[in-house]
């Protein structure tokens, strides 16, 4: 096991860099579970694939962990430049139970192994049990060779939002949930944060994407696109309960000023949808007791924000193709200097999240 360390990074000189920053890679976790993905995961497989595939290919080193079960299955269909290894999981959202990388200016790489109760334990989760992702941060840092610091708070990746230089954006809906750390106050957890990330400022939002099975992570509502500016998916009707959501979110954004005093540009995506599941869909999805059941009319929580933001190139979710250009359009010009790929993504959408929430990139030191 990859050493456990006893400070924490930001005492020894480490903090959380911006996603806008170089990466020297990026890990996915293989789907296969039956009862959240439709039949045998198979089209999520595909979907899973093809980010994997459009990552790699702009030249950032991909690695996906995956089942003893699916090992063969997942190499026989990926290409031969993307890293596979047996990791075994419950279910396949690395960002929230792989670790968080920290870097220093000295060009080390450490990470950050949060606990993790599947959005919620016994209060809410999304599954049980849930105790082999919790080992999975731990098991990526000694792969990757990197130093490790087991925090002392449940914390998802999805759930935070940095800029690299001292400020970060997260919602009470989710940080401060009673089913994640409810013997802490906001107060604690804003300490947590600066410990372990580096985080000088918290701006906090409301709630989350409307419906986000995950307490409302912020990956699905709004993004650093850099220091300054902020991405924030918007839905123009009034008569959507996202329109409300969006415009608190924004309002707050407009009156917050980052750790280095500046005032923040906000930039919004078009809002998905609404997108439902089919009855077609919902069929193909094992109905098991303890998991999220996924029902014909459940509403989607769908968004544009929740992209891959690549060292060359944007990966990100095609959704609804009423808006799909539009939201190519935005990203171009927040990002001209990197390409922006569309990649099909309602079967990842179908599993309660999308392509930021099932990726997680290793900063380059």
């Amino acid at each position: 096991m990859s050493d456990t360390l006893t400070s924490t990074p930001a005492a020894d000189g480490y903090r959380m860099p911006g996603e806008f920053e170089a990466h020297s890679g990026c890990w996915i976790a293989w789907p296969e579970r039956t009862d959240n993905w439709r039949l045998g995961a198979k089209p999520a497989q595909a979907a899973y694939a093809a980010v994997a595939e459009a990552i790699s290919a702009s030249g950032e080193p991909v690695t996906v962990a995956v089942s003893d079960r699916q090992f063969e299955h997942c190499r026989s269909v990926l290409s031969p430049s993307i890293r596979v290894v047996e990791i075994s999981t419950d279910d396949a959202w690395i960002r929230d139970m792989g670790p968080t990388f920290v870097i220093d200016d000295a060009g080390g790489r450490r990470g950050i192994d949060w606990r993790f109760n599947a959005w919620g334990g016994l209060n809410g989760g999304l599954y049980f049990p849930w105790d082999r992702d919790d080992r999975v941060a731990a098991k990526v840092l000694e792969i990757e060779g990197a130093a490790r610091y087991r925090a002392p708070i449940v914390l998802e990746g999805g759930s935070i939002h940095v800029d690299g230089q001292g400020t970060l954006i997260a919602t009470e809906e989710c940080l401060l949930n009673e089913n994640r750390n409810p013997k802490l106050s906001r107060e604690q957890i804003e300490g947590a944060l600066h410990d372990y990330l580096g985080a000088e400022k918290v701006i906090w939002l409301g709630r989350g994407v409307h419906l986000d099975e995950t307490s409302g992570h912020v990956d699905n509502l709004a993004c650093f696109a850099r220091p300054g500016v902020v991405l924030l998916t918007y839905a123009e009707d009034r008569g959507d309960p996202q329109h409300e959501i969006s415009e608190d979110a924004l309002a707050r954004l407009r009156a917050a000023t980052d750790a280095r005093g500046r005032r923040l540009e906000v930039i919004t995506l078009p809002s998905p949808g609404p997108l439902t599941i089919t009855a077609q869909e919902a069929d193909g999805v094992d109905q098991v007791a303890g998991t999220l059941p996924r029902r014909a009319g459940d509403r989607l929580a769908a968004s544009y924000v929740n992209f891959y933001l690549g060292t060359r190139r944007i990966v990100f979710p095609l959704l609804d193709e009423r808006h799909d250009a539009r939201a190519a359009e935005i990203l171009r010009g927040c990002f001209p200097d990197r390409e922006v790929l569309g990649v099909p993504a309602r079967e990842i959408l179908l599993g309660g999240g999308n392509i930021h929430c099932i990726t997680q990139q290793v900063p380059a030191p």
